[in-house]
């Protein structure tokens, strides 16, 4: 069952799916959050009139907030029939009420329908938390959490550090806060405790460090360099609560500094803000907020701030970080981005997740931290920081079982970051000629054995991103048709040099390498000759037959056929033994440049068998003319097939 913390912010997002015109008594209680008696009173109105679309949504929603999968998603796949289903965000629910009553397989196979419908990153990001979460490697091997003294049998999460000590919400009862309808308790307020040196909890009092009001306060995020306290409000004017025309009242964000003076610095009354988070590094205010253009329910964006204040336009984080589902509770950590997300791939409602974050502003693939740390309750909230001891500290909120009531805080401390190590590379493959990205070159990802770890294709620009669990060797293969084929190999010693960083490929197209002679495709090469009579490789072939090997490098599928001719000047014979050691010659210093034989499926010296010209025996012709004849042709055989 849906928290009740969460339940206030979700309050906002299912706000935006009431229509306009008369409610029965059924969808009066599902808008007022009695989901039991809401699908009581729905079954009563089925029994007398079959319920439109929307109230079958909203009944299957009713079953899915009291925890009954099986029949949410018996009326979410009934409608789904009709191709009504009516957002992103009832569609998560739906996998969700579907993973929780089927195998994984079935939802895979359901979410294979809907390619076409959502983002590439999505279906990239479930098939590698499915894998991952599938394998067992991500539960993270003596972590412990503890209960924190703090916590009441109200709802306690979104902590948050605060000089030496804990800053988080709470609905425990405060004679200034009255009952908030929805969830039955107190309106959210800001509380603060000590730390202790064993990441305990303890003492938990009102935080008086902003002006008290009646209404909801919460989420709070503290900015030591700016030493000013972010926090969640309710929208409210001269002490009243404001509503927008549909008669909801949303949520914004207000920055206070030390002499509690306070300013909003996002409001809208149809939109609600939630968990705000400050990046010192980049002056970036990150937020969840439910604006109508998202992904699904609540999305994560940042804004642009100067001393706090907003200098831009929110900017979605896009769909590499956000989903269906509802993201919430940015928190950055040594250059990756944690959040919460409810998305249909996780372990139970909200889980928390990690995603690296690059130089370029583009986000690694959100890994779920695993079993140990996410259960199939609600999992969300999580800080975490370098502890004086040389590990890290941290703590979350969940509803898991054993706490002491309704959301509980936990703490934990660990000697090495969360969640399963995992290798990021992110680069571009591109034209050696002309320095332009290559549209669809597929790029792998090998081990040591060999096998393909991961398969990936570069964009229109040329890009790509490949995110593996954990390996301390690994092989980037790249190649596309008629291009070459790239392959390196790194070790766990090059990785910190990567890490951050675009690896550049360079492939090169095969035409670019070809030119016709005498109507055969051979390497575009200088013209060079050997000295008369003579066979040796002189710096100046050795310079041409380097371009040859460079070839083969490129395109180890290559197949060579050595063709060396002479003059018509001297014996034929003379001629023909001249051509052939020539052809040895070149075949030699190709095989010791490292090219295989196999390359090379002949060497041929044709002496004055094939004259480009008529300067045959005895027939007169000028110098220039009998070089003409003089010539080394490296053929490539199997030009059509590269």
């Amino acid at each position: 069952m849906k928290t009740k913390a969460l339940l206030v912010f979700s309050f906002m997002i299912l706000a935006n799916l009431m229509a306009q015109e008369e409610k029965s008594k059924a969808d009066i209680l599902f808008y007022g959050y009695d989901y039991k008696n809401a699908i009581a009173e729905y079954q009563r109105e089925m029994s007398k009139a079959p319920l439109k679309n929307d109230q079958l949504l909203n009944l299957a929603d009713s079953y899915y907030k009291v925890g009954n999968y099986k029949e949410a998603s018996r009326i979410y796949l009934d409608v789904n029939k009709k191709d009504t289903i009516a957002s992103t965000l009832r569609f998560n629910m739906m996998l969700q009420s579907l993973a929780k009553t089927s195998d994984v397989e079935r939802v895979k196979s359901f979410l294979s329908t809907k390619r076409d419908v959502f983002a590439n990153e999505l279906l990239e990001n479930a098939e590698f938390n499915y894998s991952l979460l599938a394998s067992g490697e991500s539960d993270n091997d003596g972590f412990q959490a503890i209960n924190i003294n703090a916590n009441s049998p109200q709802a306690d999460f979104a902590p948050s550090f605060y000089k030496d000590r804990l800053l988080f919400s709470s609905s425990r009862g405060k004679k200034s806060k009255e009952v908030y309808k929805p969830t039955g308790e107190a309106y959210l307020d800001i509380y603060i405790s000590r730390l202790r040196a064993d990441g305990n909890v303890l003492n938990a009092n009102p935080f008086v460090g902003i002006p008290n009001s009646e209404f909801h306060e919460a989420t709070p995020y503290y900015s030591e360099e700016l030493d000013k306290l972010f926090f969640v409000t309710s929208n409210t004017y001269e002490g009243e609560l404001r509503f927008d025309d549909k008669g909801k009242n949303a949520l914004a964000i207000a920055m206070a500094d030390t002499e509690g003076d306070v300013r909003y610095l996002l409001m809208d009354f149809s939109i609600s803000f939630y968990y705000p988070f400050y990046d010192s590094k980049t002056t970036r205010l990150y937020f969840a907020a439910n604006f109508e253009d998202g992904y699904g329910g609540t999305d994560i964006y940042y804004v642009l701030t100067n001393n706090g204040q907003i200098v831009s336009a929110p900017r979605n984080l896009g769909p590499s970080i956000n989903t269906p589902g509802n993201e919430i509770a940015p928190y950055i950590f040594n250059n990756s981005l944690y959040f919460s997300s409810d998305v249909f791939y996780g372990l139970g409602g909200m889980d928390m997740y990690k995603a690296n974050m690059y130089a370029d502003g583009t986000y690694g693939i959100p890994i779920n931290l695993g079993k140990g740390i996410n259960t199939p309750a609600d999992d969300f909230g999580l800080i975490i920081k370098e502890d004086s001891s040389g590990g890290l500290m941290g703590y979350f909120s969940s509803n898991r079982p054993g706490g002491k009531g309704n959301d509980d805080i936990y703490g934990f401390k660990i000697a090495e970051e969360l969640g399963m190590k995992t290798l990021s590379l992110k680069g571009v493959v591109a034209d050696l000629r002309y320095d332009q990205g290559i549209n669809k070159a597929q790029v792998q990802m090998l081990n040591k054995a060999g096998e393909v770890l991961k398969e990936v294709y570069t964009n229109e620009k040329g890009v790509f991103r490949i995110e593996i669990p954990w390996e301390d060797q690994v092989t980037i293969k790249a190649t596309k048709e008629r291009y070459s084929i790239f392959s390196t190999t790194y070790t766990e010693s090059h990785y910190s040099e990567m890490e951050g960083k675009n690896i550049n490929i360079a492939l090169s197209l095969i035409d670019d390498l070809l030119t016709e002679t005498e109507g055969k495709e051979v390497l575009r090469l200088q013209k060079f000759y050997f000295a008369r009579n003579k066979a040796d490789i002189t710096m100046e072939i050795a310079a041409e037959l380097d371009k040859v090997v460079a070839a083969v490098q490129r395109f180890p599928q290559m197949k060579l056929a050595i063709e060396t001719y002479t003059n018509s000047k001297g014996a034929k014979t003379t001629n023909l033994k001249l051509s052939q050691k020539r052809a040895d010659a070149i075949y030699a210093y190709l095989i010791g440049k490292g090219v295989d034989n196999s390359n090379i499926v002949s060497s041929v010296g044709y002496g004055e068998e094939k004259l480009v010209n008529k300067c045959s025996d005895g027939v007169y012709c000028l110098d220039f003319l009998h070089k003409q004849n003089d010539r080394s042709l490296i053929i490539v055989t199997n030009a059509s097939e590269l």
